[in-house]
């Protein structure tokens, strides 16, 4: 005999009209759209999306498992003549005479949520009714959307110039970043990869900030330690970046279990490229939050490319989606270019993972408008038409825009002095972080021991000799 940590059975039966709820709403605000269900449908839109309940029951029983008992493992019955059941452990099976293999996939792609089409017309009336968007919000997003793009695009001018070493831009990404955070709670911890920038801006890091840690400067909160554009804050509860793929995914797991644990309204959410699905790190994540019914949201920015490895060369299956599916996690894939279907697939979700205590999976379908990195050259294994094609006909912020501007809450005269103001402050930014001088030397070698190993102290100490002794190959603000 065992002890295992399970749901208890009066959680499920409070949370059981929620989901099916959820699932009504998302099944019937578009016919492209399709999470994941193995429960009843049940008539009626989700109301108040976003608030959770804060006299939620006892999460956890502990019982002793009877899986083992031979009498119970042996309960082998037939059902008036149908098939064969047995009581195998994880629930019922049905036994059948057909040899039949499951398909390698379905005959069918999965279909993709979707509610502003290229044009900018809502594809579907339900969005109105089922998500409330006021125009003060919609005008918030749309410009942090243009402050994202307008950042990007003078950040990587800046690298090219010389004046920093490294950045990574989200071009063809900005619904993602933006959408996704406007429905989200500062609460929820957020642990990114590296192409998520505006879900730290929407959060409050300010642009210099951000121009601060791109220059590694002594304002920089991460003290000149991180590579440019690995930007982290506690304040804005956005794990630090690191480079290594997908290991933010189970972080974010345990994460969403210790509040769960804990009993906080909130959810964590992952941020991950396609190529990060391709990692153990993905699918141990996945496996460990639906086991343990973790509140976290898996989120897959499927945009074409790993670096240069085409989705094509990394799985045979239907994209991400069907992944969750497989792990038992409630799924979705979304036009990541749609602004509105991002905000309302995330705002579900949030609210699924709180209310029913259980992860999510989105996966985003958009395309990666620019490079990897700075110190990438996409054009080498794509080409430049593709690029060009994408970053205009299915341009996320331009699709954004025409939706306002149809609605009567924007037009050219507001854009014109938007665009001329974002570019006034990004550059400000830039060359006031450009003047502050570095962190002194000695920051590179403290929080981490409380008394640091004579090692480090060797290291220090030969680092400022070599300084001294070559002045001219260290910035002139460089000091000891």
């Amino acid at each position: 005999m065992g002890f295992y940590l399970s749901k208890s059975r009066t959680v499920m039966h409070n949370l059981k009209p929620k989901l099916g709820s959820l699932g009504v709403m998302f099944h019937q605000s578009s016919g492209i759209a399709s999470f994941y269900h193995h429960q009843e449908s049940q008539s009626g839109l989700i109301k108040n999306l976003g608030a959770g309940s804060c006299n939620r029951p006892t999460l956890f029983t502990i019982w002793r498992s009877e899986h083992f008992k031979a009498e119970k493992q042996l309960d082998c019955k037939q059902n008036c003549g149908g098939p064969q059941v047995l009581n195998f452990p994880g629930g019922n099976v049905k036994f059948t005479s057909e040899l039949d293999f499951l398909p390698e996939g379905l005959e069918e792609r999965v279909h993709c949520y979707r509610i502003l089409d290229e044009n900018g017309q809502l594809t579907s009336s339900n969005f109105v009714q089922c998500f409330q968007i006021s125009d003060e919000l919609a005008v918030r997003m749309y410009t942090y959307m243009a402050m994202l793009q307008t950042m990007d695009t003078i950040f990587y001018e800046a690298q090219r110039q010389g004046r920093i070493s490294f950045y990574v831009t989200a071009i063809g990404e900005e619904a993602i970043n933006i959408a996704s955070a406007a429905a989200l709670q500062l609460d929820d911890p957020v642990f990114p990869q590296y192409r998520e920038s505006g879900v730290l801006l929407w959060r409050g890091f300010t642009l210099q900030e951000f121009a601060n840690q791109c220059f590694g400067n002594k304002n920089d909160n991460c003290k000149g330690r991180q590579m440019p554009a690995h930007y982290g804050s506690v304040k804005h509860n956005y794990f630090t970046v690191a480079s290594t793929v997908a290991t933010q995914v189970p972080h974010a797991v345990g994460a969403a279990y210790s509040l769960k644990m804990d009993r906080i309204n909130a959810c964590s959410i992952t941020y991950f490229g396609d190529g990060g699905t391709s990692t153990g790190d993905f699918h141990a994540a996945l496996n460990f939050a639906a086991v343990m019914e973790a509140p976290v949201i898996f989120f897959c920015r499927n945009n074409g490319w790993a670096i240069s490895t085409p989705v094509g060369d990394q799985f045979r299956s239907d994209g991400i989606v069907v992944r969750g599916q497989a792990y038992g996690v409630h799924s979705i894939r979304v036009d990541g270019n749609d602004a509105l279907a991002i905000y309302s697939a995330v705002r579900a979700a949030r609210q699924m993972a709180i209310t029913e205590q259980r992860p999510v999976l989105i996966e985003a379908l958009t395309y990666r408008g620019g490079h990897h990195t700075t110190s990438d050259d996409s054009t080498r294994y794509r080409s430049a038409e593709e690029i060009e094609w994408w970053r205009v006909a299915q341009c996320p912020v331009s699709r954004f825009r025409k939706w306002l501007e149809k609605e009567g809450w924007w037009n050219s005269d507001a854009e014109t002095e938007l665009r001329a103001s974002l570019r006034k402050q990004v550059l400000h930014a830039i060359q006031v972080a450009e003047q502050v001088e570095k962190p002194p030397v000695a920051d590179i070698f403290t929080d981490v021991y409380d008394a640091p190993p004579s090692n480090l102290h060797e290291q220090e100490t030969t680092l400022v000799e070599a300084i001294e002794k070559h002045p001219k190959e260290y910035p002139p603000n460089f000091s000891c």
